[in-house]
């Protein structure tokens, strides 16, 4: 059997690949349970934290990292969106050529790797580069006489990583035989995966150091909220007691008063008594909760490219705009992940089983992620250019609606119509002064989906008023006040183009 070399032209040693290289040892120094670093996470500490990840120290990193993402729902939520609009996506193989030899090897790729019952948590692991900047994931290999295949994928803690110190760019892992600069990576056994950013290294290149400050800045955010909640937002038990009553009486009050929030119950004397009395919150839980808020966008901002499809207050229109941001994104992600897989993955495979082609050519495993189409404004262009006499193939209209074409047997939905090239001129023209007003509701549908960014600066000073009076004479007074705070210009700007914008269409028709 000729001698085998990895990627990097490091022989292979295939009985190595037999044994998993990166089990943590309990007496080891890869232990399996790691000690909390963001409890108690201060601007200092956490200052330290980069500032070692800058000089190749990434274990409290990369610690640090995992913590946010199990601490944190919002961040959480986001980045596994993010990776499973790659995960959830089949993949499919595409030979190297087109004769048998060829089709035959991408057959054996296709059932063994992309049709692997862990194929999508393999996916996620992978993408578990998206916080951290990297992943490892150690392939276990089974073997059959001269049969190898993957019978599972183990995702390697990231803090039993370590990277050269000449370079900072190769993958190494920690061990009790060398714990300073760790040993080197088992030739084939691994599949590599660096997340690709941002230029420059791989354990700065992360999303949780961008989402690091501003999580920490939310965790305050949200202990001071609950604080002033707990102080604020019970009502106030008032105790009262008349001028007769003694010492014991006052103390039995306050017993009373003190306790009646967690019994709910209490007896007293008919000469005393305890009012509940509500407490007006002066706005001032709004100062966490909209910077809470603004730190949720910006997270979602960094970690899907846009906040309309992940954070509230956004109208389906502007969800199906910054969806298209979302789909690039997802695209980079599933190129950059099936790279690796490819490299580190399918290509061992074949040169264990096949042997290395001499054309240098492998069969790619690729995950396409295909861009979600506005099905009505398909339609509304198909109707609208066939009125013209534009003519169009079925099975493409059919294929970008995701129709299929019926079959003779099946019961059909609707029937023959006549094409606009085959009605006279009379009836075409007849049909168009029938419909003259398609564009201008096509114009009003434009205008009416957008709205919420336009009424808000007149409906927010409303809402706040409204939250803050203590009556509805003050809430009257508020509103009278404000009338300079609200702006009507995004309003006004949206009709002048609508207006123009229909003026055109009109002497468009005219001509």
């Amino acid at each position: 059997m000729s001698q085998l070399l990895d990627q990097n032209g490091q022989p292979v040693r295939r009985k190595e690949l037999l044994e998993m290289q990166s089990e943590p040892r309990l007496a080891g120094i890869r232990n399996a349970f790691a000690e909390t670093v963001a409890a108690g996470l201060t601007p200092q500490k956490l200052a330290n934290i980069l500032r070692a990840c800058d000089q190749g120290e990434i274990t409290e990193f990369v610690t640090l990292a995992e913590e946010i993402e199990e601490r944190d729902p919002h961040y959480f939520s986001v980045l596994g969106t993010r990776k499973r609009a790659v995960s959830g996506v089949a993949p499919r193989v595409e030979p190297a050529g087109e004769d048998a030899a060829s089709r035959r090897i991408a057959e054996a790729v296709n059932e063994r790797i992309a049709e692997h019952e862990e194929f999508p948590d393999l996916v996620e692991d992978l993408l578990d580069a998206l916080g951290k900047g990297f992943s490892l994931v150690e392939i276990d290999w089974h073997r059959s006489g001269r049969e190898w295949w993957p019978g599972s994928f183990r995702h390697v803690d990231p803090r039993f990583v370590i990277f050269d110190r000449e370079t900072g760019r190769e993958m190494r892992l920690i061990d009790d035989e060398d714990p300073a600069n760790g040993i080197p990576l088992t030739p084939l056994g691994f599949i590599q995966h660096r997340a690709k950013l941002k230029s420059g290294l791989t354990f700065r290149g992360g999303m949780a150091r961008v989402a690091a400050f501003s999580w920490m800045c939310k965790a305050y955010t949200l202990k001071d909220w609950t604080a002033f909640v707990e102080t604020y937002g019970l009502p106030l038990r008032l105790g009262r007691y008349d001028a007769g009553a003694t010492k014991k009486d006052q103390e039995m009050l306050l017993r009373a008063v003190a306790n009646i929030g967690t019994d709910a119950a209490a007896i007293l004397p008919k000469s005393m008594e305890i009012d509940f009395t509500e407490t007006k919150a002066t706005g001032g839980d709004k100062v966490f909760e909209n910077l809470a808020r603004y730190v949720d966008e910006q997270i979602s901002k960094a970690v899907l490219g846009q906040t309309m499809t992940s954070d509230n207050g956004s109208s389906q229109a502007q969800a199906k705009v910054h969806n298209e941001v979302r789909h690039d994104i997802a695209q980079a992600d599933a190129r950059g992940v099936t790279g690796s897989i490819n490299r580190d993955l399918v290509r061992p495979f074949v040169d264990l089983n096949f042997g290395r082609p001499a054309d240098g050519q492998y069969p790619r495993l690729v995950i396409q992620i295909e861009e979600a189409e506005d099905t009505d404004k398909v339609m509304q262009n198909v109707h609208r250019m066939a009125r013209l006499g534009t003519r169009f193939s079925q099975a493409d209209v059919r294929s970008r609606l995701g129709f299929a074409e019926p079959d003779p047997k099946e019961e059909i939905i609707g029937g023959p119509r006549k094409s606009a090239r085959s009605q006279p001129t009379e009836e075409i023209a007849r049909n168009a002064a029938e419909t003259p007003f398609d564009d201008l509701d096509l114009l009003e549908r434009e205008m009416s989906e957008d709205w919420e960014p336009v009424i808000r600066p007149m409906a927010d000073p409303i809402d706040a008023a409204i939250e803050t009076a203590e009556s509805f004479e003050d809430a009257l007074a508020k509103l009278e006040a404000l009338r300079p705070e609200m702006s009507s210009a995004e309003l006004i700007d949206r009709l002048v183009k609508g207006m123009v914008k229909a003026r055109g269409l009109g002497d468009a028709r005219d001509d």
